[in-house]
């Protein structure tokens, strides 16, 4: 997810139709019932809206990713030797600023079961072998993304199949980009990106009541959306979805923490979860963090999974 400044030449999407969706997820023919029913649409999904003026899809030209298209690039699946999940917290994480990360973790954990998920020791900044700059617009530190993207896979433990950094440090790509929320390489299953904006602190404002699970909220979007570039899902243009590009945190906020059912066969290719105890754990984290819209969208998706059509 980017944002993107300058001159950009504007884009023209064409949102697909019902049929283009459908296909888009591949033949469902074979698969046993209750997996057929978790890679369709009940009517709980939303079509890809047609992008405002400054949204990912009005300047950039994203061809999308069929399921078929995604298993003819032979992607990166994990094995007995390199299945779990890594977060590598880099620098400070001031408290009612930053997220919690022990609640980033849950939710990872959540969203990626059944692999498991380990937070390593936080890194200080001098250990950061990236480039730096003051943002000429916020007038705040930024790391160069493309550097530490370089750096990281050197710190992918051995059992590791992907690992995400996390920092309240802003990032930028180039010299041209304003900022980057995160960047991920699907080749090397690593991955950055930066809570630095999601709280109101970053343009002098102050929380209320809601922000801290605002904050989470937009976190664990952003850290599972970039986790899932390196199982080498990309960006989505079928659904309203986690999997779809953003180009400023207005967008961002407006897509929703789940994944589209294009994007969820590409998740259960690579990781063979149980659709309904993924969805469990997801409707559990929700409750616990009064995160009610989201718990009551899992819980909606659930029922309509277990009804099974007649043969």
């Amino acid at each position: 997810m980017s944002l993107v400044t300058g001159g950009v030449a504007a884009a023209v999407f064409v949102p697909p139709s019902r049929s283009e969706r459908e296909s888009a997820a591949g033949s469902l023919l074979s698969l046993e019932p209750p997996l057929r029913q978790a890679f369709m649409d009940h009517g709980e999904f939303q079509a890809k809206k047609e992008p405002g003026g400054l949204d990912w899809l009005a300047t950039h030209e994203e061809p999308g990713q069929t399921f078929n298209e995604y298993l003819g690039s032979r992607p990166n699946v994990p094995n007995a030797g390199r299945g779990k999940l890594y977060i590598l917290p880099i620098g400070g994480f001031e408290k009612g600023i930053a997220p919690d990360l022990a609640k980033l973790k849950d939710y990872t954990a959540a969203y990626y079961h059944p692999m498991p998920v380990e937070m390593l020791p936080v890194l200080a900044d001098a250990e950061v072998p990236a480039k730096g700059r003051i943002n000429g617009m916020s007038g705040k530190k930024q790391w160069k993304s493309t550097d530490l993207l370089r750096w990281l896979p050197g710190k992918l433990p051995k059992d590791g199949y992907a690992m995400i950094a996390v920092t309240m440090t802003d990032l930028y790509p180039d010299e041209n980009w304003n900022f980057v929320f995160g960047q991920a390489s699907t080749r090397n299953r690593v991955g950055v990106f930066s809570f630095a904006r999601y709280h109101p602190a970053w343009t002098g404002g102050v929380g209320d009541a809601g922000t801290e699970a605002l904050v989470l909220r937009r976190a664990a979007k952003v850290l599972t959306h970039e986790m899932g570039h390196m199982f080498g899902i990309r960006h989505c243009i079928y659904y309203e979805c986690n999997m779809n590009g953003a180009n400023h945190l207005v967008e961002a906020d407006s897509t929703p923490m789940h994944l589209c059912p294009v994007c969820l066969r590409k998740l259960h290719h690579a990781i063979r979860f149980d659709p309904l105890g993924r969805y469990a754990g997801l409707g559990k984290f929700y409750r616990a963090n009064e995160m009610n819209q989201e718990e009551a969208w899992v819980a909606d998706r659930v029922r309509k999974c277990q009804v099974i059509p007649d043969p």
